[in-house]
């Protein structure tokens, strides 16, 4: 079992506006790591190439693995992050894609 995004937090005073900026970036991340599942479940479902499903596995691990390094104090990397996941999320979206 994955140990919860909160149990990485360490003490730390932020503002509002930081607190949000972080769970933005946590949804986004979140986003994304689901699209990457629908993808793997679809592509299990049309027996995608194994290479495809791999693919998508490896990429949603990549997600997982920056959110559990995402660190709430790092205001910077969380505006990258979120900026970053919003249009991933976006582009996965998009039919076709």
């Amino acid at each position: 079992m994955t140990e919860p995004v909160i149990g990485n937090l360490r003490p730390h005073t932020w503002s509002s506006e930081e607190s949000v900026a972080y769970e933005a970036a946590i949804e986004a991340i979140n986003g994304v790591v689901g699209a990457y599942s629908a993808l793997i479940a679809d592509a299990e479902a049309r027996t995608g190439t194994d290479d495809e499903i791999a693919e998508y596995r490896r990429l949603r691990t990549e997600c997982q693995q920056e959110r559990r390094a995402l660190k709430a104090e790092d205001t910077e990397n969380v505006a990258r992050v979120r900026a970053a996941y919003a249009a991933r999320l976006r582009q996965l979206a998009e039919p076709g894609a």
